[in-house]
């Protein structure tokens, strides 16, 4: 009777999660910056890819730029948002002082 045969090891690259943040590149597409987000998806697309082929280095650094794009084309949305608000308030808290110093 022969010994049977262990199973197969899996490789590193099977057990190790590498985010994609495929989600987030798709939503700063959408809601944000289309230009930004499309590179985002580019890279996010490329993770899984990688990590299959067994490149954990580039499968961190596509992770990494998905990110990164992903992050900068929603803070290109946020920042001039955030800006109009503030300088809506500005304007309104002018406006309310020269109200009342106007009025005896």
């Amino acid at each position: 009777m022969s010994d049977p045969q262990p199973p197969p090891v899996p490789a590193q690259h099977e057990y190790e999660y590498v985010p994609n943040h495929l989600v987030w590149a798709i939503l700063s597409t959408l809601f944000c910056c289309l230009p930004l987000g499309i590179v985002a998806i580019v890279h996010a697309a490329k993770v899984d890819e990688k990590r299959a082929a067994g490149d954990l280095p580039g499968a961190r650094e596509a992770s990494h730029k998905a990110k990164f794009w992903a992050l900068l084309s929603f803070a290109i949305a946020v920042i001039p948002v955030i800006l109009y608000l503030l300088f809506t308030l500005l304007l309104g808290g002018i406006g309310i002082l020269g109200g009342l110093s106007g009025a005896h």
